[in-house]
């Protein structure tokens, strides 16, 4: 990266710590992840405000998913993956051989890009997650399953059909269905890659929605290349570039005043 975006790129670090005014859920410390002979994440340092939805932006094959998946260690599924630097929840590193994995990712619901229920009624794919958990009081389990499928709107279309397969759900309803599933474990984080990528204009404004109003109670990192949709939903924004975080502050700040002559193309071209 030249000079002049790292030294912007310094600028705006400053900037989003001094706007943020509080401790990160989530802390981002000299991150670095190498596949053979490719350096595929440069340097990472971020710091993730609380409830706020925080988008990760930038062209295809940037990083962004990388980056995602570094922060429930799905890094650890890829041999030929080296990570180094570290990444704090709650003050803990998440890399230290003593951080319970499970743990760590009960604390992180994960909505992917094609949404995957289980092979199991509605009703099961929500309660799974609970009896992990321990739970099997079926009054609770029946309270717990109606909680969450309101928490993602999608109550009133299958509350007369629970016990029926999820796979005949539209893949719209497939996609609440699994971050009802996430929210189930009670997470701090949720972590969103491309979710509406598969989804029609419709399911696709029901997600968002669901995101704008999941903020108030979760801390949401969304990862999209949709210009658009980044404008609709961030509070903060990560803007990366082959690797790298090449700007990163408030949706205001990024949108109106883009610093990098980079950043600047980028959102010309995307407008």
């Amino acid at each position: 990266m030249s000079t002049a975006i790292a030294t912007a790129t310094k600028e705006t670090q400053t900037s989003l710590q001094v706007v943020l005014g509080e401790v990160p859920v989530l802390s981002v410390k000299n991150l670095n992840v190498k596949s053979r002979n490719q350096h595929i994440l440069k340097n990472i340092n971020l710091k993730v405000p609380k409830n706020a939805i925080t988008v990760l932006l930038g062209p295809s094959g940037c990083g962004k998913t990388t980056l995602l998946k570094c922060m429930n260690r799905l890094t650890d599924l890829y041999s030929e993956l080296k990570v180094s630097g570290s990444i704090e929840i709650d003050g803990q590193d998440i890399f230290n051989d003593k951080h319970d994995i499970t743990q760590l990712r009960q604390k992180m619901g994960l909505v992917m890009q094609r949404p995957f229920p289980l092979p199991m009624s509605i009703y099961g794919n929500i309660a799974y997650g609970l009896k992990l958990k321990g739970i099997h009081n079926k009054k609770i389990l029946n309270e717990k399953v109606e909680k969450h499928l309101r928490e993602v709107a999608l109550w009133d279309e299958v509350k007369d059909r629970l016990k029926t397969s999820a796979q005949r759900l539209s893949i719209g309803q497939q996609q609440r269905l699994c971050l009802a599933r996430g929210l189930a474990v009670e997470p701090e984080i949720i972590l969103a890659d491309e979710p509406t990528s598969a989804l029609d204009p419709i399911s696709s404004r029901v997600i968002e929605e669901e995101f704008a109003r999941l903020k108030n109670n979760y801390t949401i990192i969304l990862v999209t290349h949709i210009l658009r949709q980044a404008k609709r939903l961030a509070d903060h924004v990560v803007f990366m570039y082959y690797g790298e975080i090449v700007e990163y502050g408030t949706a205001k700040e990024i949108f109106e005043n883009p610093k990098t002559e980079i950043l600047k193309e980028y959102l010309r071209v995307g407008h």
